[in-house]
C-alpha cells in the first residue's frame, strides 16, 4: 500500500490561478507517481469524461510569474511546453473514479 502524503505537502502544490484552485501537472503526476508527459496524455485519451473546464495550460507570461513568485528546483531545465493546470474538481474526479490506474495505465 502507498504511502498517505501529508495534508501540508499537497497545500504547497495547489495554485490560485485565473481564479481557480489548481495543481500542476508535475506535481499532480508526482503524487501519483507517474510522469508529467503520462499523465496529460492519459487524460487526453479520457478527455470525455472530463467537464470542459476541468484543465487548461498555463501561458507564458503565467508560467513565467509562477516561477518568479516560487523559488523551487523542479521548474529547473528547458520545457517543450508549459505545464497544465488541473482545478480541483478534475484531480478529485481523477482520485475519485478509478483511482487513476485507469487513467494511467502507465
Amino acid at each position: 500500500m502507498q504511502a498517505l502524503v501529508p495534508v501540508e505537502i499537497i497545500e504547497r502544490k495547489i495554485y490560485l490561478i485565473r481564479s481557480h484552485k489548481v495543481m500542476l501537472s508535475p506535481d499532480l503526476a508526482e503524487l501519483y507517481g507517474v510522469e508529467s508527459r503520462a499523465l496529460v496524455q492519459a487524460v487526453k485519451r479520457n478527455i470525455e469524461r472530463f467537464p470542459d473546464d476541468f484543465m487548461f495550460q498555463l501561458s507564458d507570461k503565467e508560467f513565467e510569474n509562477l516561477k518568479s513568485q516560487i523559488v523551487i528546483s523542479s521548474w529547473g531545465g528547458m520545457r517543450r511546453a508549459n505545464p497544465y493546470a488541473f482545478t480541483e474538481q478534475s484531480y478529485l474526479h481523477i482520485h475519485e473514479h478509478e483511482t487513476a490506474h485507469v487513467y494511467l495505465d502507465v
